[in-house]
């Protein structure tokens, strides 16, 4: 069992917990995932790692209240225990293994989307702990669902955004990277994470500005072991899954397109028979039936 430890609720329908997992947190790294159950009937719910502390022996997750198993998560209160945790998983973030002095000479710049905000932050604290600031921008759609400002702001150059200009710069993301660099600023890379689409357009954007890009596609996946086909998605002329080559791949590769027409038809029963019968032998990845 993993005792959550602490709950809070950081904005409407979005909670954070601190989770007892004392083996994930030593060997957990940025760009990871994990895989939670309520209990031994719950569904299997992928949340990518907000933060992970060794020596207390805890995992960070940030959620969205979406559906009726993230609404259990919920109700879930600081001494109660998720029944299973699964992880580290997924391949973490390629700046981990970059040297350090190599770090320190990029411009880089994170773009966080509503609850994507969580794995960034992941990422911008453990470039602060080995002496990299990096610039960050932070989108939502009102102030009032921004989620770990204050967190974020201690680790990285922030600039937040909000779709209906309630809060700092007026506009989505893409508006506010299109200022930075309007404005001067270069960066050597981006590194997107948030919703689908606006992942897509930032793509879009970074592609015609000639930076390299790289983005987290946690949100399509499913079973996150390879076994469901959820996360298959074309990256380049390469099948490629989510789960098991990612989450993170070259955001100018990705087919967005096909990854979100997918993503909505694995969501019911005949799609997931279509899709199954479509895609053949490339249908799973990382099961060892494919070959």
């Amino acid at each position: 069992m993993f005792r959550i430890l602490k709950k809070e609720n950081l904005a409407p329908n979005i909670f954070l917990m601190d989770v007892e997992a004392p083996r994930i947190a030593k060997n957990a790294l940025p760009g990871q995932f994990l895989i939670v159950r309520v209990d031994d009937e719950g569904e299997r719910v992928p949340l990518t790692i907000c933060d992970y502390n060794p020596a207390a022996g805890t995992v960070q997750i940030v959620f969205q209240v979406v559906g009726g198993e993230t609404q259990r998560m919920s109700q879930l209160n600081e001494g109660d225990s998720f029944h299973d945790i699964v992880g580290p998983l997924g391949k973490p973030s390629d700046l981990t293994e970059l040297p350090i002095e190599e770090l320190k000479k990029m411009k880089i710049c994170f773009i966080a989307g509503g609850v994507g905000t969580a794995p960034v932050y992941c990422q911008l604290k453990w470039l602060h702990d080995n002496g990299v600031t990096v610039d960050c921008i932070q989108g939502a759609k009102t102030k009032d669902i921004i989620i770990l400002e204050d967190e974020m702001r201690a680790v990285s150059n922030l600039h937040i955004c909000t779709d209906d200009g309630s809060y700092g710069i007026n506009g989505n993301v893409t508006v506010a990277l299109q200022k930075l660099y309007d404005d001067g600023m270069r960066f050597d890379r981006v590194v997107a994470i948030g919703p689908m689409i606006m992942m897509k357009f930032v793509c879009l954007l970074t592609k015609k500005l000639g930076i390299e890009t790289i983005v987290s596609m946690n949100p399509i996946m499913v079973d996150g072991t390879g076994m469901c086909g959820a996360c298959r998605l074309m990256v380049g002329d390469k099948v490629q899954f989510a789960c098991v080559d990612g989450p993170e791949f070259d955001g100018h590769l990705v087919d967005f397109d096909q990854a979100m027409q997918r993503s909505r038809m694995y969501a019911t029963e005949e799609g997931r028979l279509f899709l199954r019968a479509k895609e053949g032998d490339t249908h799973h990845g990382g099961c060892g039936n494919c070959g």
